[in-house]
């Protein structure tokens, strides 16, 4: 290279035609946007254009304060999509982006946020397509229904609605007496939580013909006075206290477009008749006649409850009159057996992802012939099947397609199946958790060919330091394409494991190490020093240390180090530097893009958002 060239004079950014820098630019992410930035003047407006005349943003990858956030909007000028993690921000910071442009609006965990947002989002975006709003449940859900009802009166076009609300009592709220408010362009609608008896009342009430709500549609026999206001809807999802046959009854009925249909069910004690889901809901779905995707799952987050009236017979009728159906979700059926289960594999020709949950009669007899599944089968979820297998997985081999397994909890899952995972081509997110694997079967999937970018070992407690080198030591694929990696509650991981995951594991961005007694200083020394990229910074952008109990009080010594400056998510809960949370304020305060967990949450904060009352706390 000249002198010349060394000096600047003959490269200089300057010399370029804006054209092809814009054209470069407009490549890059937000985040390497910003970094170029810094370069120059040049890249400077470039990047101040680009930013002005971009109509999306998405900002969930961390959690802005409302300085940062203002810092970041006031260079967009042609925003219609936005999605914000609001894990820090109130009602005045997201008033400043809410306008009769946006068309699609995403506010993610709204810990900070109140039931008065609904309202301003109705008056501030009447031209709203899509939206989500994730709020913290107040005790007070009358508020709730009138800001809603204000809400929907000022929407005409939006197709896409969902509202999930967390953190009160029961997480219960009366939706009834509001069908005339929702909009007739709606398609879309997930409602989190709601009671039983409102969602009822909110399928079953027909508009009255005096309202001329609804103008006549061609497209239908059905009398006007029996009109749904919701009839339009292609997409149902709601999580309630129970789910019955008189909801499922009343969505068939209100509802002849649904294409998925998405159930899930929360109960504080065992559900008693009339008010519970047997055979005959489950058969009342044969009359839709458009649905590609069912989940029916019964969660057992406040009570282990099951479907005990949903039998073998229930499932031969669904797959003889749902043959069409694409994905299928099914949690808490424990009187189902593997001849109901493998219905549905067997009859649904364009299954593409089959889940299972909670299910204590699945067997490995189930999978015994995959010919009908195996060819479009992509993701398959078995959690906690105490019947299931390594035999099961075994009989997967044929399912060439398969990009996601998950396993989790099925304990009986060993390493003689590790040889046949090594054999699926496609795939990319693999779940062992509580699996009862060891070093050997480690080193099977260490030399195996099977592009896994998201791994989980959770609980898998007969692993130790020396399996985590096999792993990534191998002559397998593994070690370059690992993106994500949870090694939590295993007692045999201790510093040499993570050494060996700082300098074998160069792409990994998302590390978990919870309940791991035997991790030091020593191993945040090495993700800190030894991984590094380029520009010498490490790639982790999350990394969760929750409950290690031998980390000393002085790991925030490590975030003042510009190895993690790219980082974004922290998790130090029940850790012994969790005392010093001024010193992690000073921290966030100086890196508004790094958002430090005391509370335990799974990476990201996605399980417990609604418990965090302020930045800090």
């Amino acid at each position: 290279m000249s002198n010349k060239a060394r000096e600047g004079g003959g490269y200089s950014p300057e010399r370029l035609p804006d054209s092809l820098i814009i054209e470069i630019l407009q490549k890059l992410d937000l985040q390497s946007l910003c970094s170029t930035a810094c370069v120059c003047r040049t890249f400077r407006s470039s990047v101040s254009q680009i930013l002005s005349t971009l109509p999306s943003l998405d900002l969930s990858v961390f959690s802005p304060d409302a300085v940062t956030l203002n810092h970041i909007l006031y260079r967009y000028r042609g925003l219609r999509s936005i999605t914000i993690d609001c894990l820090r921000l109130e009602n005045s910071a997201v008033m400043g982006i809410l306008g009769a442009h946006i068309q699609e609006l995403i506010l993610l965990k709204g810990c900070l946020l109140s039931y008065s947002i609904l309202a301003s989002v109705g008056r501030s975006c009447p031209n709203l397509r899509v939206l989500t709003l994730e709020l913290v449940g107040e005790q007070l859900p009358e508020l709730f229904k009138k800001n809603l009802i204000e809400m929907l009166k000022s929407f005409i076009h939006l197709e896409s609605l969902s509202l999930k609300i967390r953190g009160t009592e029961l997480d219960v709220y009366d939706l009834d007496s509001i069908q005339l408010f929702f909009p007739r362009s709606l398609k879309f609608l997930k409602l989190q939580q709601v009671g039983e008896q409102g969602a009822v009342h909110l399928l079953q009430e027909p508009i009255d013909v005096s309202s001329n709500l609804l103008e006549t549609s061609s497209s239908f026999s059905i009398p006007l006075s029996l009109l749904h206001p919701l009839i339009g809807l292609q997409h149902l999802s709601l999580v309630l206290e129970v789910i019955s046959d008189e909801l499922v009854v009343s969505i068939v009925n209100a509802l002849p477009l649904l294409v998925e249909l998405n159930l899930e069910d929360r109960p504080y004690k065992e559900p008693l008749m009339p008010h519970n889901l047997t055979n005959n809901g489950i058969q009342s779905l044969w009359s839709c006649q458009h649905l590609t995707a069912l989940s029916v799952v019964r969660s057992r987050q406040n009570y282990p409850a099951f479907f005990k009236r949903i039998n073998d017979l229930g499932m031969f009728l669904l797959s003889e009159n749902c043959r069409g159906l694409e994905s299928v979700s099914f949690g808490g059926f424990c009187t189902v057996t593997d001849a109901g289960f493998s219905a549905i594999l067997l009859s649904c020709q364009n299954l593409k992802r089959f889940e299972v949950r909670n299910a204590s009669l699945l067997s490995d007899l189930a999978f015994h012939n995959m010919a009908g599944a195996a060819d479009s089968l992509a993701e398959l979820k078995l959690l906690s099947c105490n019947l299931i297998t390594s035999e099961a997985v075994e009989k997967l081999a044929s399912c060439t397609r398969l990009e996601m397994l998950d396993v989790c909890g099925c304990r009986s899952i060993a390493d003689t199946c590790i040889s046949y995972l090594t054999c699926f081509s496609k795939l990319a997110a693999l779940n062992l958790g509580g699996a009862d694997l060891t070093d050997r079967g480690l080193a099977v999937l260490g030399n195996g060919n099977s592009p896994i970018a998201r791994l989980c070992l959770r609980g898998c407690r007969r692993i130790t330091d020396k399996g985590i080198s096999f792993l990534l030591r191998g002559k397998g694929i593994i070690s370059k394409a690992l993106l994500s990696l949870d090694v939590g509650c295993m007692p045999g991981i201790s510093d040499k494991a993570i050494f060996t995951i700082a300098s074998s594991a160069p792409a990994l961005t998302e590390l978990c190490i919870w309940y791991c007694f035997f991790v030091t200083d020593a191993s945040l020394e090495a993700l800190t020093s030894k991984r590094k990229s380029d520009d010498g910074n490490t790639f982790l952008r999350s990394l969760d240390l929750f409950h290690c109990p031998r980390l000393s009080v002085d790991i925030v010594v490590f975030l003042s180090k510009p190895a993690l400056l790219k980082l974004r998510w922290f998790g130090v809960g029940l850790t012994s530097s969790a005392s010093k949370r001024d010193d992690f304020d000073v921290i966030c305060k100086e890196r508004p893009w790094l958002t430090i967990c005391f509370d335990g949450c799974e990476i990201g904060c996605h399980d417990g958002w609604q418990f965090h009352k302020s930045d800090g706390d």
